[in-house]
């Protein structure tokens, strides 16, 4: 199926008269949906309209993209196109839906062809066209309706050439995964398409993909038309999107890999037990608020067009885009941080680098010299950091609460040959225990705050329940509770404190279990 943007590639400038213009122009009682806009109206005197009045486009933009915009939030029926003046006005069904749609792009600007644009409300409460004026606009917007509706769009071939859908199965592919995608980051996205029924998230080529599935083939359309090409996060997880041959998904088991909304029932098999808290994408200070109308929904995601990021997220929305547990806005930011108040008798470069470790790539450990419960902690940059410092900062460590900030380095330095005969400087650069080092890994997709429960992989054929029990119990640990998976290859164990826990995943992993079976410990959101 061809996309919308692949097909209209014709522009049609249209020129108005005076009167016209100034009938369709800027009025300073617009409300501006974006703070940023240097010639920002007031307020307080425009009510809403269902009628939305879009600034500063590039020249070059077509009528799919501005209807676009608008899409996601209900159903677009005018569209008035002032290419001369990088403008243009939408008309949304309802008043509602437009009210839901500024709402929206107050919080996050949106974006077309990367270029940022500006939303108000118009004062007028409906859009009036010429049609003879306004043809190639009006054609394209018979297109998108017949595709909203289910009918079968215009057969004139110079406008739309748009097959039925053929599935309401979608196959979607993340290139460039480089920060995690979870299946609710999914949900959430795709969800303001349409109710999304089923998804079913696997790696393969090494590379993470997923099936969903909608109620509706029609919806499965309108997200493909959106969102193919986006990136999730500033260049970077960008979605490639096809129907599935496929026309219904079966789902055995509700977990962090594949969920059934439609059965709420099912078991959680093998996998992390699913998080039955569906609003994953919270709202942290600085993220979108959520919405209940008008086909909204609650997450910082939004809808830039030409292979921009679906927002430019700041850290406290990706904070929420990325399951309400990381800050994912590392532009700029040192991948340097400074952890203080440690305990000096215990703490060393090496228990640091397993800890900081479970959040990102470190590369260097310097405890101070003349601090020494302080050291400074390099990961591979900013994101990373962020990570780390959000899940770190205030944790209990070795007996004392533990203090996480970035630092005004940029890198630690390594001391010169043999002036570091207290060992307090590491570099781990070279490490084969990085986590993160391969993009797609399944790692991204396990990251989770330090709770009390582990999560156990790698384990030996031969080895018990009660052989590890001893083992974390050594670590000076209470074990609470022990589950096995099927497998016998992972296990979930669960200690008395996270405090305990945190000290367990520094003593045990990477642990040398023999016939190179090395543990691999991680935190768990589960219960057991």
């Amino acid at each position: 199926m061809q996309k919308l943007t692949h097909i209209f590639f014709v522009c049609l400038f249209l020129q108005r008269g005076s009167d016209e213009l100034s009938m369709y122009g800027s009025s300073p009682n617009s409300m501006t949906a974006n703070g940023s806009d240097s010639k920002k109206q007031r307020l307080d005197e425009s009510p809403p309209s269902r009628v939305l009045h879009i600034r500063k486009l590039p020249s070059e933009v077509s009528e799919t993209e501005v209807i676009a915009l608008g899409l996601p939030f209900g159903k677009v029926t005018n569209i008035l196109m002032l290419k001369g003046k990088n403008q243009a006005f939408l008309e949304l069904g309802t008043e509602e839906a437009a009210i839901t749609m500024v709402n929206y792009y107050t919080a996050v600007t949106p974006q077309v062809r990367n270029t940022p644009v500006f939303i108000q409300y118009s004062n007028h409460k409906e859009l009036k066209t010429d049609s003879a004026l306004n043809q190639r606009a009006q054609a394209v917007l018979q297109a998108v309706s017949a595709v909203q509706d289910g009918s079968s769009p215009s057969s004139d071939p110079g406008v739309l050439d748009l097959a039925p859908p053929p599935s309401p199965v979608l196959r979607i592919i993340i290139d460039n995964m480089f920060y995690p995608v979870t299946l609710d980051v999914l949900q959430q996205i795709f969800s303001k398409f349409g109710t999304v029924m089923k998804i079913i998230t696997f790696t393969k080529n090494n590379q993470f993909q997923a099936l969903l599935q909608f109620s509706d083939p029609v919806n499965a359309q309108q997200a493909k038309l959106s969102l193919d090409g986006q990136n999730i996060y500033n260049s970077c997880c960008t979605l490639r999107i096809d129907f599935s041959k496929l026309v219904n998904l079966n789902v055995k088991y509700n977990n962090d890999k594949s969920r059934d909304y439609t059965r709420p029932d099912l078991p959680t098999g093998d996998g992390e037990s699913t998080n039955k808290d569906h609003s994953l994408l919270g709202t942290p200070s600085g993220a979108l608020a959520s919405y209940s109308s008008g086909g909204g929904y609650s997450s910082s995601l939004s809808l830039s067009q030409g292979g921009g990021a679906i927002s430019p997220l700041s850290a406290a929305a990706a904070a929420a885009a990325a399951a309400g547990r990381v800050a994912l806005s590392g532009s700029g930011v040192s991948g340097v941080l400074l952890a203080s108040n440690l305990n000096e008798e215990m703490v060393t470069p090496q228990s640091l680098f397993t800890l900081f470790g479970v959040y990102g790539d470190v590369q260097r450990v310097k405890i101070l010299y003349n601090k020494k419960d302080s050291a400074l902690i390099q990961l591979s940059d900013g994101n990373q950091a962020q990570l780390a410092m959000s899940h770190l900062n205030g944790q209990k460590v070795f007996g004392k609460v533990m203090r996480v900030t970035l630092s005004k380095h940029q890198t630690v330095a390594l001391p010169r040959e043999g002036l570091d005969d207290q060992l307090l400087t590491k570099d781990f650069s070279g490490s084969p225990l990085h986590r993160f080092k391969k993009p797609g890994s399944k790692n991204f997709q396990n990251i989770f705050p330090p709770s009390a429960t582990l999560h156990l992989s790698n384990i030996r054929d031969g080895v018990g329940e009660d052989d590890l029990r001893l083992l974390f119990s050594n670590s000076g640990g209470t074990v609470k509770a022990f589950k096995f998976f099927q497998d016998r290859k992972m296990a979930l164990i669960q200690m008395s404190s996270v405090e305990e826990a945190i000290q367990a995943l520094m003593d045990l992993h990477n642990y040398d279990m023999g016939g190179n079976h090395h543990l691999k410990v991680s935190f768990s959101k589960s219960t057991i």
